[in-house]
């Protein structure tokens, strides 16, 4: 059984990523919105736990230099953010390892000159549990 937290963590991370990657080499405003859905904050205003990590994820990759930004705005965004060499990098370039290509073969036909990174993990969002892309994001973060 895995940690909850930390598979939110690694979905959220491959959001941003490719939200940002999309947009590449624009600066873009990147809400925590756009990447969980709607906030529900308490009683008191506050975001809800689900938002703040969300938000922490998203200066995490800052800080650890997969993105960068101009400024926060309150919990709920970053603005001027665009990616990092190193985040471009990470995405950009194809993916040699066969362990993570898809083994479908309509996948494998459509994408025979390879795929890259970032074209693999809009795969591994979209149709692979959180166990193949938590190992994914693992594997991408030692490189």
């Amino acid at each position: 059984m895995s940690d909850l937290h930390i598979d939110d963590f690694y979905r959220d991370s491959a959001r941003i990523l490719l939200q940002l990657y999309r947009h590449f080499p624009r600066r873009d405003l990147i809400y925590t919105e756009d990447i969980i859905g709607p906030d529900t904050p308490d009683d008191f205003g506050l975001p809800s736990d689900r938002h703040q990590a969300c938000f922490a994820t998203m200066l995490w990759l800052a800080e650890h230099q997969y993105l960068s930004y101009g400024s926060t705005i309150g919990q709920e965004a970053l603005d001027q953010a665009a990616l990092s060499q190193r985040g471009f990098n990470l995405l950009a370039l194809l993916e040699q390892d066969t362990e993570f290509l898809p083994q479908d073969s309509e996948t494998k036909a459509r994408h025979e000159e390879g795929l890259s990174r970032a074209q693999l993990l809009r795969h591994k969002l979209k149709s692979e549990s959180s166990i193949r892309l938590n190992h994914y994001m693992r594997y991408l973060y030692t490189l």
